[in-house]
């Protein structure tokens, strides 16, 4: 066993360690603003329930709940992690739309939701976020 252990000792002293040079791939950035201004939207009439502020044309809806109750309590969440959520709801469907913001524009919209996915990235609710445009 000593022989075996002082064989193996020799031997991986006398290795040579080679550093094989890696290959880096540049990122490339494909958000631009025309990436952002094609996003698909759902038009809906809703009304406001509650929202922080004005409710401009685009919101990004991360929940979407027939009872007010469910959409209060993801509103809550979300407002304690630091967003202005608020609930709006289509009466034509009597489905109460949670939001994490409210928009002037499609692009701006855009961005948000794909800051929203990023930052919850094992939350499956939350990764089919999308963006209303309120008719």
């Amino acid at each position: 066993y000593k022989q075996a252990y002082e064989a193996a000792k020799a031997q991986e002293n006398t290795q040579v360690q080679v550093n094989t040079p890696v290959k880096v791939t540049p990122v490339a950035t494909v958000n631009s603003t025309s990436d952002y201004d094609s996003a698909p939207v759902r038009q809906e009439q809703v009304s406001v329930v509650s929202v922080s502020g004005e409710l401009k044309a685009y919101s990004v809806v991360c929940g979407s709940f027939s009872l007010q109750a469910n959409a209060q309590g993801l509103k809550d969440f979300l407002i304690g992690e630091g967003y202005k959520a608020g609930i709006v709801k289509n009466v034509e469907k009597n489905m109460f739309r949670v939001i994490i913001g409210s928009y002037d524009t499609k692009a701006d919209a855009a961005r948000a939701r794909e800051a929203f996915k990023v930052k919850y990235p094992s939350r499956a609710d939350f990764q089919g976020s999308w963006i209303l445009l309120n008719k």
